[in-house]
């Protein structure tokens, strides 16, 4: 049975459909949920702007409750919600309501605040032509222009020594593959993902974990990823994503080595 969360999820969503394409997991996953999974939260609040309190009442408290109830820092809220977006936006083509929640991101003079509004604009275009674009980059006929893989980047090919590093961190962080995805674990948005989890405080882990998990599966080349998806010539709204993912990378990997 479905907890009220869960249902005024469901319901700002436009249906158990809706939601799981927003989310970018199957159909079937979403119905067996009986309450929205921790590490989901954040991704659906934004999503369906259904607040946090409302979704998951028992891990974030009641409607008086603010960010600091959780017990995780302004800033890392911040830092999951960047790295959830980009995990977001690399996993899967984003849908109508995805855009136009993207649409209303707002920015300053900061080069990431700049991205930022680079990339509100260019969501306003066709999402039929962001799915092409989306295509053409990472799936293709055959292949796509760019394989996001910490593998091939690092190695030149699939499935190799990167990727089992990241299997091992896996197994050490409790991280089991879940839904119907194939991808190997050193995808792009997957590496994304678990970082926004561990800036969210999800697994029982401390800070200096963070940062390696950082150092090995996302600093060697998440930036020149990021950078040859900024240089895409066949690419609009992806381009942007790219100059949104390079310049948060390198900040990312800037207050990573501050921090040693």
């Amino acid at each position: 049975m479905r907890d009220a969360g869960l249902e005024q999820a469901i319901k700002a969503a436009g249906g158990v459909a809706s939601l799981a394409r927003a989310v970018g997991i199957s159909q079937p996953s979403v119905s067996a949920w009986s309450h929205i999974p921790a590490e989901r939260v954040l991704t659906i609040e934004a999503l369906t702007r259904v607040p946090r309190f409302i979704l998951r009442p028992d891990l974030y408290g009641s409607a008086g409750a603010d960010v600091a109830s959780s017990n995780i820092d302004e800033i890392d809220q911040l830092r999951a919600a960047e790295y959830g977006m980009l995990s977001l936006l690399l996993g899967k083509a984003p849908d109508a309501q995805t855009l136009s929640r993207i649409a209303t991101f707002k920015g300053d003079a900061s080069d990431l605040g700049l991205a930022h509004i680079e990339l509100a604009s260019v969501a306003e275009m066709d999402g039929r032509d962001v799915n092409r674009e989306f295509f053409d980059l990472f799936i293709g006929l055959g292949r796509g222009e760019l394989l996001p893989y910490a593998s091939y980047y690092l190695t030149g090919f699939l499935h190799e020594r990167p990727l089992a590093r990241v299997r091992e961190d896996f197994d050490l962080l409790g991280i089991e593959r879940a839904g119907p995805s194939r991808e190997p674990e050193d995808h792009i948005a997957t590496l994304l993902e678990v970082m926004a989890g561990l800036a969210r405080g999800e697994f029982d882990t401390d800070f200096a974990t963070q940062a390696r998990f950082f150092e090995r599966h996302l600093k060697p080349w998440a930036a020149r990823m990021f950078a040859d998806l900024e240089m895409s010539q066949s690419a609009k709204f992806y381009r942007a994503v790219g100059r949104v993912g390079r310049v948060f990378i390198e900040l990312e990997s800037e207050a990573f080595t501050l921090s040693e």
